[in-house]
């Protein structure tokens, strides 16, 4: 659905901000909680403490077109921001909103944005518990998500040695032609299991492709070893894409050397029988590249701005 509409009458212009945002709270429904708990005062009450805190947008034009419900790239700006979540092993507890809207937005695809968004809240009990709304051109939603830990541990990039295994969920490539961009599931589960796991060193979500977010995970002095043979690839999909494509929104982990890989995957398989977890590879000394190694820095994934 085309989100601009040339009559003025089915404008959200035509009912200006105050209309808008009673109308958004009655779209949002019990996922709003009333003030000062949610939205009606200059800032929300947090009921419960936040050590966590991500944002991420989605704009018309880039995260989400015409091709794309207004229901789905609702719900795409709140998942896109649990994927970071549970990438540290979190769980949510709070999400506010920025809205820059163009006056010609009609009402009747924004109220499906919200219904989209306030589903993926109900399913993962997120309370949406502020923001604010602007004019601007397009449509620009900002969400900011406050979570805190799942357990005693918040997993972080940093944290892998030599030898490490490099693990990771899912399947990679193509999440714009399949659609998985905006259909994924985030793995919320998945990543707060993994942050009990004591040999899980280092762990992020693959947003801008494998071949750019390995990067992130690989210790100084190290290369990641991997293999062309071991990528989890979608049907369809060659090595380039499956590295570099983005928006894959899974898991990618390490796992300390000495770990027992097969049970591993075995308590993995276990918790977890629908999800798919692959080995990559493990991190070696750099300069040790053999001919079975895939050279990442060939490889680019989505970099802003570029």
């Amino acid at each position: 659905m085309h989100p601009f509409t040339r009559k003025s009458a089915d404008s959200v212009a035509a009912w200006g901000e105050t209309t808008l945002l009673s109308a958004i709270r009655r779209w949002l429904g019990d996922t709003a909680p009333t003030a000062p708990s949610g939205m009606g005062d200059d800032c929300a009450v947090l009921r419960t403490g936040a050590r966590l805190v991500t944002v991420d947008p989605v704009i018309y034009g880039r995260h989400f077109d015409d091709k794309v419900s207004a229901c789905d790239a609702g719900a795409k700006l709140l998942k896109r921001n649990l994927s970071d979540l549970a990438a540290m092993g979190g769980r949510p507890t709070g999400a506010v909103i920025a809205l820059a809207l163009d006056p010609r937005t009609r009402r009747d695809w924004l109220q499906e944005f919200y219904r989209g968004l306030a589903a993926v809240a109900r399913r993962h009990q997120v309370p949406i518990i502020g923001g604010d709304i602007a004019e601007g051109p397009g449509i620009n939603a900002t969400l900011t998500l406050l979570g805190e830990p799942t357990g005693k541990r918040v997993l972080t990039r940093t944290g892998a040695s030599l030898h490490d295994h490099i693990f990771v969920t899912g399947v990679l490539g193509g999440s714009l032609t399949s659609g998985h961009h905006h259909r994924f599931t985030p793995r919320l589960a998945e990543g707060a299991w993994l942050a009990r796991q004591t040999a899980v060193r280092s762990m992020m979500d693959v947003s801008d492709g494998l071949a750019k977010d390995l990067k992130s995970l690989t210790p100084a002095g190290l290369f990641p070893a991997i293999s062309a043979d071991q990528l989890p690839c979608r049907r369809g999909v060659d090595v380039a894409a499956a590295l570099t494509d983005g928006e894959d929104y899974e898991l990618l982990f390490t796992l300390a050397a000495r770990t027992d890989t097969k049970a591993f995957i075995r308590r993995w398989r276990s918790a977890f029988p629908r999800s798919r977890l692959t080995r990559l590879g493990r991190f070696e000394r750099a300069g040790s590249h053999d001919e079975n190694s895939l050279r990442l820095e060939c490889y680019h994934g989505f970099e802003h701005l570029h």
